[in-house]
């Protein structure tokens, strides 16, 4: 080992990210939970003789001894300092050895060299709360609890809590759930943490909703016959759509489905965003469909959604159903310099459109050269362009051109 000599400076720095690393370690063992933490320091790695004193240099240790001395001065931290016998040219005493302290310690050590620890009253207080409601105490755990504000972890502790009452949630869907504090969308975003803390994933026990698809029939033949255009099916429902397509198109845009022009043998699906693979894959009519094909708006998300899309349907349908291929139309590197004067570099928001660092296994050649170029790291005249903005008589001409083929 190199002899080496840490300063006051040093070991404040060195304890600071120890406690960053080891401090909900430390909480969970004041509960009970894993062993002892202790956080220590050494302040003069491979100097244990006279002769690593002399290598170093007198004058570079007699500084060095100075520091602490100040140190120890400006902080009452001599209890923490482990300090051992050495002998220097023929004087043995005794040297700063280690630094060593509790959490409690080592915070108070941190502050008031001007470091912010974390707030460790605050997290022992939550960990003990979520030990109390009969939640997993964890080091992980209890770094992602005190990372919630305070509404947040008091949602997450009631609902380890209830759902500790409530071994059964099948009587409620996600959004239904009656925890005090937890509004409808909750789970949407700290569904995992309550999986972890709970030990228990009550988003797959609640009663799911039926997928409900609104799709438009393009069939000329089914228009002239001046039956319903616009329809809606829902899983589990005993009614039946008009006709059987050939063709289905799933785009992701409302405006888009409502006034897509004629084409024979096709049904125009609405997606549901990045919820449309699970949503629209298990669907039999479409399973069953020669062609599915997707357009969406070409940027990161579409993207996205389109390499997903083509994963669900990739692998089998729970009922059988085979794999079945996914085409796009009007998402490639040609449309993307096609309709480059509609691209935009901000969302509705007026906020810049930041680029994806997702990578996406499922695009083709083309398809993932225009994603590449519009969505990921790099310079780029635009980050979107919109579905809508493309016309839709060149949609439904790309689609006629594609049936024929």
């Amino acid at each position: 080992m190199t002899p080496r000599l840490v300063s006051p400076a040093e070991a404040v720095e060195s304890l600071r990210g120890k406690v960053h690393q080891k401090w909900a370690d430390a909480v969970c063992a004041a509960l009970g939970v894993g062993g002892p933490v202790t956080f220590s320091v050494p302040l003069r790695p491979g100097v244990s003789t006279g002769s690593a004193v002399a290598r170093i240099g007198y004058r570079a240790w007699h500084e060095w001894h100075m520091r602490w001395r100040e140190f120890a001065a400006r902080h009452p931290v001599d209890a923490l300092v482990v300090r051992k016998p050495l002998s220097v040219q023929g004087l043995t005493d005794d040297y700063p050895a280690t630094l060593v302290a509790d959490l409690d310690e080592a915070v108070a050590l941190l502050s008031a060299a001007g470091s912010s620890p974390p707030d460790i009253a605050r997290a022992r207080t939550l960990a003990s709360s979520l030990q109390a409601a009969g939640g997993v105490l964890t080091p992980a755990n209890v770094r992602a609890v005190h990372q919630l504000g305070a509404d947040d972890a008091e949602v997450l502790l009631n609902a380890v809590a209830w759902l500790r009452q409530h071994p059964d949630a099948s009587a409620w869907t996600a959004r239904q759930l009656p925890v005090p504090g937890m509004h409808t969308k909750w789970l949407d975003t700290h569904g995992t943490l309550l999986r972890d803390v709970a030990d228990r994933d009550v988003r797959q026990e609640v009663r799911q909703r039926p997928a409900v698809l609104h799709l438009t029939y393009v069939d000329p033949g089914h228009i002239a016959s001046g039956r319903r255009r616009h329809d809606a099916w829902t899983t589990g429902d005993t009614h039946d759509i008009a006709y059987r397509p050939r063709i289905v198109l799933v785009v992701e845009n409302r405006d888009s489905r409502l006034w897509f022009p004629p084409v024979r043998d096709t049904i125009v699906v609405e997606g549901g965003g990045h919820a449309a693979a699970a949503l629209l894959a298990n669907v039999p009519w479409i399973r069953a469909a020669d062609h599915i094909v997707y357009w969406g708006d070409i940027d990161a998300d579409g993207y996205a959604i389109l390499d997903r899309f083509r994963a669900a349907l990739a692998e089998p349908a729970p009922d059988g159903a085979p794999p079945k291929p996914v085409t796009s139309i009007l998402m490639d590197a040609t449309d993307l310099h096609r309709y480059g004067h509609h691209g935009v570099n901000h969302d509705k928001a007026g906020r810049l459109i930041k680029p994806s660092s997702a990578r996406l296994t499922q695009l083709t050649e083309a398809e993932a050269t225009a994603y590449d170029t519009i969505a990921t790291e790099g310079p780029t005249r635009f980050r979107r362009i919109e579905q809508e903005a493309i016309p839709l008589a060149d949609a439904a001409t790309r689609l006629r051109a594609f049936i024929s083929e």
